[in-house]
């Protein structure tokens, strides 16, 4: 059986090991990323099988639910034997499919407590700010994030949705460990914000990894490739990201069992030279 080990080892803050292939735990929530998810059984099955799979790095935020995918984690996954579970904050949720930045110094600090106490444990082992807000000084968020680390409340800290400037920034207030951004094969891959952070080894985590679209239609080269190693496109796409960079922390996210086998077998698919080759050629005509 394949597991997340397969996908290789990453330590975040050159500290904490976690298998590179994660799990984004956005779907363990209702429609609109809004309440409890409609089949509860399938997502508690689902957080139950990520052990079993190798699956120890997961990925949330107190904006999910909000707060139901950290109380579902917290539920199924606590003491996290061997687990990193990661969360962010910077967001307020008014109604299923809203999010309004928010990043007010003392609103983080909150947020950051109340998800120690739902994820129960005594300090957040890596706190990502979900959004540098335009509307706050950033130097008064980096404080912020600042007065988290000093106080013990956090121990590493990632970014969420920035360029290399932002990360430049923010590295002058705190050290970044990883970063977090919307990555996908063949419209928003990865470019310069991924070899700025492998050049310093910070963990980069693409989350909504496939958006390939038609390229995934019979006689494309996606498709061939997947049917080449007998794989989905998603599985390719994954496989992609992984082959990157060592820094690469994808973390597809589901609430069955069954996409979860699915996304985690992506970790066995070794691409060749052609392979990778072609797909980046793809990738580019997209950028």
């Amino acid at each position: 059986m394949t597991k997340a080990d397969d996908a290789g080892t990453f330590r975040v803050g050159c500290e904490i090991e976690v298998n590179r292939l994660g799990f984004g735990a956005m779907r363990i929530t209702g429609p609109g990323i809004w309440g409890p998810p409609a089949d509860r059984t399938e997502a508690v099955r689902t957080l139950e099988r990520l052990a079993d799979l190798g699956v120890n790095f997961v990925d949330t935020a107190d904006s999910y639910g909000p707060n139901t995918s950290e109380e579902l984690i917290r539920e199924v996954l606590h003491p996290y034997k061997g687990m990193l579970v990661a969360t962010k904050a910077g967001f307020t949720r008014p109604a299923p499919d809203r999010w309004i930045t928010n990043g007010n110094p003392d609103y983080l600090r909150a947020q950051a407590l109340g998800s120690l106490r739902r994820l129960g444990v005594n300090q957040i082992g890596l706190w990502q700010l979900h959004r540098i807000d335009p509307r706050v000084a950033r130097e008064k968020q980096f404080a912020a994030v600042c007065s988290l680390l000093d106080d013990g409340i956090i121990r590493y800290v990632g970014l969420s949705e920035v360029d290399v400037d932002d990360i430049k920034d923010a590295s002058r207030y705190l050290p970044v460990s990883t970063v977090q951004t919307h990555s996908t094969l063949c419209g928003r891959a990865p470019g310069a914000a991924l070899q700025h952070c492998g050049r310093r080894g910070i963990g980069f985590i693409p989350f909504f990894p496939l958006a390939a679209g038609g390229l995934a239609r019979n006689g494309t080269v996606l498709d061939t490739i997947a049917k080449k190693h007998r794989a989905t496109p998603g599985q390719i796409a994954l496989a992609w990201l992984l082959r990157r960079s060592p820094v690469m922390l994808p973390i597809p996210g589901t609430s069955k069992v069954s996409h979860l086998q699915e996304n985690v077998a992506a970790a066995a698919i070794n691409l060749d030279n052609t392979d990778f080759a072609e797909l980046d050629q793809v990738d580019r005509a997209f950028a």
